[in-house]
């Protein structure tokens, strides 16, 4: 089973985004959860998500404190060593954010995605939402869901033009992604 844990705001997307990402999996033929977590429900308080996913059917149902995946859709989130509290040892993670590289390398962390997902999603759907975007680098970064999946996840939430915009979202994210490698 892997597990994957999505910090962000709120009105960024992050349940949504853990739902769609959850979905694509069962389109290739897994067994998926998610399941969100959060304080004051309010634009711009901190969320967290977790997704399980397995071909196996997946039955916990609790916080995920070991993920293999960590998802940062809000750049300020990243700054925080919490965060990537509990990331295995081979983990990975991907990163909104506007810069090129990290100062520090967290403990645990073997692969690393960045891309300024904010800037892609103001230029593609005019507002800084960034599920999509970051769903597209997730599965470039991880190679555990086809990026085709995910675009047909999207139809469960969004229809004409914002579905192609946002499936647009999901290729530029794909594409504009930069990989790193622990040394």
């Amino acid at each position: 089973m892997k597990e994957i844990r999505i910090h962000g705001r709120g009105g960024q997307g992050v349940v949504m985004g853990a739902e769609m990402l959850a979905y694509a999996f069962v389109l290739e033929g897994q067994y998926a959860s998610a399941f969100p977590t959060f304080g004051a429900e309010r634009r711009g308080a901190p969320v967290a998500a977790f997704l399980r996913f397995d071909e196996k059917p997946v039955r916990e149902t609790h916080q995920i404190y070991e993920p293999d995946c960590i998802a940062i859709l809000d750049p300020f989130i990243a700054k925080q060593d919490a965060v990537f509290s509990g990331l295995k040892g081979d983990g990975i993670a991907i990163i909104n954010t506007p810069r090129k590289r990290l100062d520090v390398w967290p403990h645990g962390l073997n692969t690393l995605g960045l891309v300024d997902a904010t800037a892609l999603a103001l230029d593609e759907i005019g507002r800084p939402v960034v599920n999509t975007c970051m769903l597209g680098v997730l599965a470039r970064v991880t190679g555990w869901v086809k990026l085709e999946s995910v675009i047909s996840s999207l139809d469960m939430n969004f229809e004409g033009k914002l579905l192609q915009k946002n499936a647009d979202l999901v290729r530029r994210g794909y594409e504009g992604v930069t990989v790193f490698t622990k040394e």
